[in-house]
């Protein structure tokens, strides 16, 4: 997965509170239970839904460095639904093309 903040604008819309949305976050879930998988441990607040709505009913806690990496699997899953798909004409799978008659 390429992950990473190189092209992400991400970090730059954060508001300027996010440390105290972090700690408040932990306040709530000490454990860091992950939002998605349900184990302890997680390491990354979370975005539970994609966007800039960082209230806190909207953070969570994801696993991203540790296995299951369900942070990452999450982010990369909305990249790809997020990324334009390229159009192309549809062209007949080559087990369906007639093959040529012979003309007598």
């Amino acid at each position: 997965m390429s992950g990473g903040w190189e092209r992400s604008t991400r970090k730059a819309r954060l508001p300027s509170n996010w440390r105290a949305l972090r700690a408040e976050a932990h306040r709530r879930n000490p454990r860091h239970i992950c939002h998605i998988c349900g184990q302890p441990g997680g390491d990354a607040l979370d975005h539970k839904q994609p966007g800039d709505n960082h209230a806190q009913d909207n953070l969570d806690w994801a696993h991203d460095q540790m296995p299951p990496y369900c942070h990452r699997l999450k982010s990369s899953a909305e990249g790809n639904a997020a990324r334009p798909r390229a159009r192309r004409d549809p062209e007949p799978h080559p087990g369906l093309i007639d093959p040529p008659t012979e003309r007598n």
